[in-house]
């Protein structure tokens, strides 16, 4: 049955398992109050596929408005969940849709997030450097390799979503300098890494502490070495050095 619902209900269409003192209960309203917003609805021949008129909610709104962002519901996704995620409210979130169930989400609806930022820029600010999500990442193990917090990162991140990062993912770090540049300044000397190569083994091949291996390298990744990265070494004589018999024969 289709028809047009009178102001203050909105149209429901019965699914599955419906029945008027479920919906009630569901949508805040009296099993009376459906039955008067539905003259000549048997309540006990329900059709799924049927259209009723539900009183006292509206549906959520056709675009969401402004202060607020789209978000399309995801499997597990609940609306406790959704408000710690977003840093909002439970409460907040339902007074910005009006008529959402939220005991009965389902993937794949849009409902509207009061409160969220749009995604970051599509260039990083001053003070921070871009940084591409890789498998494995959290914000938390982001948070300790750069020396930086979560909240930090979230800061420089409005709108991100902490528990999805995807990989690919542009993020911006703050507090990160740029990698080390591919020729070294004077007093020190290029290295190429190689194969199981880790700081810590460099500083003891060379004879130089960690922290000055660190120091020499602003923005390096000890964790995260990579064949053919350029690295300077402090306290050697400036050459190029690509493998430690070449240094010890000079």
């Amino acid at each position: 049955m289709s028809m047009q619902c009178p102001a203050g209900t909105f149209a429901y269409v019965i699914r599955s398992g419906d029945n008027f003192y479920s919906l009630a209960q569901r949508y805040n309203t009296t099993v009376d109050a459906i039955i008067a917003a539905n003259p000549g609805v048997n309540p006990n021949a329900l059709q799924i596929g049927q259209t009723v008129c539900i009183p006292g909610m509206q549906p959520p709104p056709a675009t969401c408005p402004s202060g607020s962002t789209t978000y399309v519901i995801r499997s597990g996704d609940t609306l406790f969940a959704l408000a710690q995620r977003f840093n909002t409210t439970v409460n907040a979130i339902l007074a910005i849709n009006p008529g959402i169930d939220p005991n009965a989400l389902r993937v794949g609806q849009r409902i509207c997030i009061p409160g969220v930022q749009p995604p970051p820029p599509t260039t990083c600010p001053a003070g921070t450097t871009a940084y591409i999500i890789r498998s494995g990442d959290t914000l938390f193990a982001l948070a300790q390799r750069f020396n930086t917090s979560v909240n930090a990162i979230l800061a420089a991140n409005p709108g991100i979503d902490p528990n999805a990062l995807r990989i690919g993912q542009r993020i911006c770090i703050p507090g990160v300098q740029p990698p080390p540049p591919t020729t070294c300044p004077t007093g020190t000397t290029s290295y190429v890494v190689r194969s199981g190569d880790t700081l810590y083994g460099i500083a003891q091949r060379f004879n130089v502490s960690l922290n000055a291996l660190i120091e020499a390298n602003p923005g390096i990744d000890p964790n995260r070495l990579q064949i053919g990265m350029v690295i300077c070494i402090p306290g050697t004589r400036g050459e190029s050095v690509t493998d430690w018999e070449d240094y010890t024969s000079q």
